[in-house]
């Protein structure tokens, strides 16, 4: 069985030539690559990119791979596979403890690495049973990230996308700026970045053909956050 097409994975790995033998040989598989060399732009990353999976390295500089799994653990159950040069048992115990989903050990071949990647994908797919939602002619497949309006298919960005999936799976709550960005950004916000809050949802206002002064789908709680409109009984 394989994995999603088009599956984002994101490899946070300290090594150039990891980097470079990982995005070829994932991307030939028709994976989705990001990558970034060191623990603090991992996190970063991953709350911008918003991966299906994440590959991860112990032996970062700065920011260790330790600290990197708890961070994300805070707010993401993104798979995690460790891939590290770490072979010692006590090292595969804190990991697989501090949360990660899997552990291959450096020198490894690229054929298991892969298969390890579609369990875990796989994994993620059975144990999530996300619905499709549906709003008058707007569909957000939250299973394959998918999003149609009038029967096209609209190309948001990963931020957009999550924001759109925050918001419409509390359809006709308010769900506060703080809430947003926590949710959207993980630990990665400060209450000063509101800011792009207004900006990003400026950018799905217009995909989704909305007229801010009447909206259709998204109604901005001044002073609070936005709420996702039910549609009208």
């Amino acid at each position: 069985m394989n994995a999603p097409l088009g599956a984002r994975i994101l490899v946070i790995d300290d090594e150039p030539q990891i980097r470079k033998l990982l995005k070829v040989t994932l991307q030939a598989h028709q994976f989705e690559l990001h990558e970034c060399g060191d623990g603090e732009e991992g996190v970063i990353q991953a709350s911008i990119v918003h991966p299906d999976l994440i590959i991860l390295d112990l032996g970062l500089p700065g920011m260790s791979g330790m600290e990197v799994l708890r961070r994300i653990r805070e707010w993401s159950q993104v798979p995690i596979i460790v891939l590290t040069a770490k072979d010692q048992e006590g090292d595969k115990i804190s990991a697989l403890d501090g949360g990660a989903d899997d552990y291959v050990t450096k020198p490894f071949g690229m054929g298991e690495l892969i298969a390890r990647i579609r369990v875990a994908l796989r994994h993620v797919a059975k144990t999530t049973d996300e619905p499709i939602l549906r709003f008058g002619s707007l569909t957000i497949d939250l299973a394959q990230r998918q999003v149609e309006l009038e029967g096209t298919l609209v190309k948001l960005t990963p931020t957009e996308y999550e924001m759109l999936k925050v918001l419409a799976s509390n359809a006709g709550k308010i769900i506060t700026q703080r809430q947003l960005l926590q949710q959207v950004w993980g630990g990665h916000h400060h209450e000063s970045d509101s800011h792009y809050l207004r900006v990003y949802v400026g950018h799905l206002r217009k995909k989704l053909k909305e007229d801010p002064a009447n909206p259709r789908y998204i109604q901005t709680e001044p002073g609070i956050g936005y709420r996702f409109l039910l549609p009208a009984e």
